[in-house]
């Protein structure tokens, strides 16, 4: 192999991340393609708490990396804290299984199980997402033009387990008879446990740094203690029965996440941007960190409605008939993650080809917005003037889904490497934990958003009146279009702060 093919090839652990990832988006996308429809099918419930609901799952599942990658940066290392966070998961999927038998028989213990699961779940991808991510870009030397490519390719994992998810969940689950959805959540669980055997056993020969050192092991001078068995055990399921808690507080008793949300993200910024090792440079490198993370959130809050009103949307007003056999609608989720893995390379030889007249990190984002906005500016114009009860053509959510995930491939994937090649080395899992909190807020909203969904009554946002779902869906061309123009005009800005 030559020097220059050696600098083009991509390291093995990238793709040990990939597999890892690929088995935890399997998990993640085919519980939350289901997800809505269980509650209002299997648990009755109505589609304004359903949504509310899924929204602060959701939410709730992009903050907790705040704890995963603080307690990784100091105590843990990554790959142990993956393990841990890939295990609560699986177990979280096999809690929801027992609610999906039982929710018939004994509700009341059938409505427990179903939030200790969802905690569970949000527990060990606060330990899982941070730190796989952060792992990607530590393959790579500082500067390596291969990294925005790496972190694409990573994305094509995700993808891969985000198609193959709602498919193979909404097969078994999604059959029309609300018994069959536990079956979903025991396909999620399996291949979560097939994700973190993958990690487990090649983590240690493939996961090297440029160097050949071993990545993500323990941190240097972390107290003994945290490492016991007993004492990680114990955290983890404490810090379980706190997120059971958290998310059953906000949906039963008071929906303070918001709230949360913001504090949390001034709690970075204080202990970022009051560190007095920091230079400069490097602080006006964080500021453009919070800054896009600041404009994901119109991206994703309008994006993540996949698992709320449009699954909705597909279920009921969606001509799903194809004469031999009625497609599902948790099926649909599964498009985007599919035009991903179409698309990726494409969009990754792009960049490539391009070479020096590639768009700033900024101005890619600003395109994803914009893709994002023409994407429901279609649906918008299908559904116009469609009366109430009559269902319209596949096409529609399939062109909105393509449009999409053609911006998030402007976004998404972009997003995660610029953090990762801004951040201080110090604060690197933090600081990556400052994008997933901005996921949380938006996922958040989008629930809130959700809940406006038309259905045979009139809903308000900010004074206007959603009375259809040619408003409703004219909404987000609104939010997602204003937020792309203003990031448009301050890319260039942002570019200089960048260095």
């Amino acid at each position: 192999m030559t020097e220059r093919t050696k600098s083009i090839a991509h390291p093995k652990g990238l793709y040990v991340l990939f597999a890892t990832e690929m088995w935890e988006r399997f998990n993640y996308y085919g519980m939350r393609a289901i997800l809505v429809l269980f509650m209002t099918k299997a648990l009755m419930f109505d589609k304004v708490f359903a949504s509310n609901l899924y929204g602060s799952y959701t939410g709730l599942i992009y903050l907790t990396p705040l704890v995963g990658g603080y307690v990784a940066d100091r105590y843990w290392g990554n790959k142990r804290s993956i393990l841990a966070g890939g295990i609560l998961m699986a177990i979280g999927e096999f809690i929801l299984f027992f609610c999906g038998m039982l929710y018939e028989s004994n509700p009341d213990a059938s409505s427990w199980l179903f939030f200790s699961g969802l905690g569970f779940m949000i527990a060990g991808n606060g330990f899982f997402k941070p730190n796989i991510s952060s792992l990607v870009g530590q393959l790579y030397r500082k500067g390596d033009t291969r990294t925005d490519s790496a972190y694409t390719i990573f994305y094509m994992g995700i993808n891969v387990g985000g198609a193959l998810g709602p498919f193979v969940c909404g097969l078994v689950g999604d059959t029309g008879n609300p018994a069959d959805f536990k079956w979903a959540f025991l396909a999620g669980g399996i291949g979560m446990l097939l994700g973190v055997a993958t990690l487990k056993l090649l983590h240690n020969k493939y996961v090297l740094d440029p160097e050949g050192k071993t990545l993500g092991l323990t941190p240097d001078n972390a107290p003994k203690k945290f490492l016991k068995p007993l004492f990680m055990v114990g955290s983890l399921l404490a810090f379980s029965i706190l997120t059971i808690g958290l998310i059953y507080a906000d949906v039963k008793i008071f929906s303070y996440l918001f709230y949360l949300l913001i504090a949390s993200i001034l709690l970075i910024a204080f202990i970022v941007f009051s560190d007095k090792s920091l230079s400069s440079l490097e602080k006006k490198k964080v500021a453009v960190i919070f800054t896009v993370s600041f404009f994901v959130i119109f991206f994703w809050s309008a994006f993540e409605q996949a698992g709320a009103s449009l699954t909705f949307f597909a279920e009921e007003q969606t001509n799903r008939d194809l004469g031999f056999y009625v497609v599902p609608a948790s099926f649909f989720q599964s498009l985007n993650s599919t035009f991903v893995v179409i698309l990726a390379p494409i969009f990754a030889f792009l960049w490539l080809k391009m070479g020096k007249r590639e768009p700033s990190s900024p101005t890619k984002m600003a395109m994803g917005l914009f893709l994002l906005a023409l994407g429901y500016l279609w649906i918008a114009f299908g559904v116009k003037d469609v009366q109430p009860g009559v269902k319209v053509s596949m096409i529609w959510l399939t062109g909105m889904y393509f449009m999409h995930t053609s911006g998030e491939l402007c976004l998404s994937p972009i997003g995660l490497s610029l953090v990762n090649k801004l951040a201080p080395v110090k604060f690197a899992s933090l600081l990556m934990a400052v994008w997933f909190t901005a996921n949380a807020f938006a996922n958040k909203l989008a629930g809130v958003l959700s809940a406006l969904y038309p259905d045979g009554k009139t809903t308000y946002v900010m004074g206007f009146a959603i009375t259809n779902l040619n408003e409703y869906f004219m909404m987000f061309v609104v939010m997602a279009g204003t937020a792309s123009i203003i990031l448009f005009i301050l890319a260039s800005k942002l570019k200089k702060m960048m260095d």
